[in-house]
């Protein structure tokens, strides 16, 4: 009988394609891959080390599923990812259910570690970062019919707030070609939505080619049968050429959707935190942007609480947002974390306040978007049907305004036997908070 093997990954998509990729290297050695943890044999969690609570959801996870061991078939608890790398002796040290810890550099020895710690040998198994594959077979965990495509591992930015560049190591691109030939794999295996991510997407390609690329990537990427959307996340804002803004604007592929984590709007955070241009620019960009893709959803992530913050300055981060106006918005009380050069910054602000201002952004951004979705009431939309909910009897799915797991969903009624996987036009009629509610109409 096979071994059966779990999977828990947590944290963001780059994380996941890591994932998909350590799950393909056990298949292929005839592993089995089961959802049902009480059943696994090992299970693996592949861990995000960003942030706090990050590192909160991770430990809780791992003691949660180490339980098997006592109720179910649990005979190997292994650690993967960012949290793996980042505190891989403590891992071992402090939390005695984990039999085996795997750093980034290591993944591509996956099966090799599930075997050792079948048969009892358990240990730490590390290599340079720069040894993660970027390129791969995959099993994906997402729905088929949307996958991530992971063009570029690391980061060079060197916020102040940020450890990826010590947890990832420094910025290297996957070339054009590699990128292309993964994401016709995907096409073929009925993938209809793409995402393009890295940590900082438009800088893609400046290692390899000398300057960022991802307008000359995307142009290639759209010429693929079988795609028919192509989101790009993580798009720093000083690095939106026109190019590129011209480029989604033109092609029907590319959906009208980008996401550029701004972090704040006042100059002096903004410069505590290494972060390039101004409040000025910014708002400059934004206009620009929607200048150029009238239809455009804009998302972006803020943190509130960033060591030195005063009333002043998160007024004028309020401020900006109410000003701007986006469409879709995360805000993060700050976190300090350990080896960042803000950890070390004076005037850190009390927690319940950074989390209290986090409140208040989410708060007026709620009201903002939905203002936005009333807005939408009698459009149409192009949906990607994702399934039925059979408490509330009615299909559901995604705009191309909605990226998966972080926006919202089009909630829509119709007298067809819908697909997942396909795409309709939905009469939007009500709202509900970030929700839109419509009904199917003829193509």
């Amino acid at each position: 009988m096979a071994v059966k093997i779990g999977m828990v990954s947590l944290g963001c998509p780059k994380n996941q394609v890591d994932a998909e990729r350590m799950l393909a290297e056990l298949k292929s050695a005839d592993f089995e891959i089961t959802n049902d943890e009480e059943q696994a044999d090992v299970i693996i969690v592949n861990t995000c080390g960003f942030i706090e609570s990050a590192k909160s959801e991770a430990i809780e996870n791992i003691i949660e599923v180490s339980a098997f061991k006592q109720s179910g078939n649990l005979k190997a608890l292994i650690v993967t990812g960012c949290l793996a790398e980042r505190y891989k002796d403590q891992i071992l040290n402090e939390i005695p259910e984990v039999d085996s810890v795997v750093t980034i550099g290591a993944n591509d020895k996956i099966v090799d570690v599930v075997k050792n710690a079948l048969n009892g040998k358990n240990s730490l198994y590390s290599a340079e970062k720069t040894n993660l594959k970027l390129t791969g077979d995959r099993i994906l965990t997402t729905p088929f019919y949307t996958a991530y495509l992971k063009v570029a591992e690391g980061c060079n930015n060197r916020c102040t707030y940020c450890a990826i560049p010590d947890i990832r190591g420094n910025f290297r691109s996957l070339p054009i070609e590699d990128c292309v030939a993964e994401a016709q794999k995907l096409a073929q295996m009925g993938v209809k939505e793409l995402i393009v991510v890295a940590q900082d997407t438009t800088n893609y390609g400046a290692d390899i080619y000398g300057k960022p690329s991802l307008s000359a990537l995307l142009k290639e990427l759209v010429k693929i049968d079988g795609i028919h959307w192509i989101r790009t996340l993580y798009t720093y804002p000083d690095k939106i050429t026109d190019e590129l803004l011209d480029l989604i604007a033109s092609e029907e592929k590319l959906v009208p959707y980008l996401d550029i984590p701004i972090q704040h709007a006042s100059d002096k955070i903004l410069k505590k935190m290494n972060r390039k241009g101004s409040s000025a620019e910014l708002e400059a960009l934004i206009l620009k942007i929607r200048e150029k893709i009238p239809n455009v959803t804009l998302r972006t992530s803020l943190i509130t609480g960033f060591p030195g913050e005063t009333e002043e300055d998160f007024t004028t981060l309020a401020e900006f947002v109410n000003k701007v106006r986006f469409d879709r918005l995360g805000c993060f009380a700050y976190s300090e974390e350990e080896g960042t050069p803000a950890a070390e910054y004076e005037n850190q602000v009390d927690p319940q306040l950074r989390q209290d201002r986090s409140e208040n952004i989410m708060n007026d951004q709620m009201t903002i978007a939905e203002e936005k979705n009333e807005e939408k009431i009698g459009s149409t939309v192009e949906v990607l049907v994702e399934g039925y909910d059979s408490y509330i009897k009615c299909f559901y799915g995604r705009s191309a305004a909605d990226a998966p797991d972080i926006d919202g969903k089009v909630f829509f009624m119709s007298d067809n036997n819908l697909e997942a996987g396909s795409f309709v036009r939905v009469l939007i009629n009500d709202v509900i908070e970030y929700d839109l509610l419509g009904e199917e109409i003829e193509q």
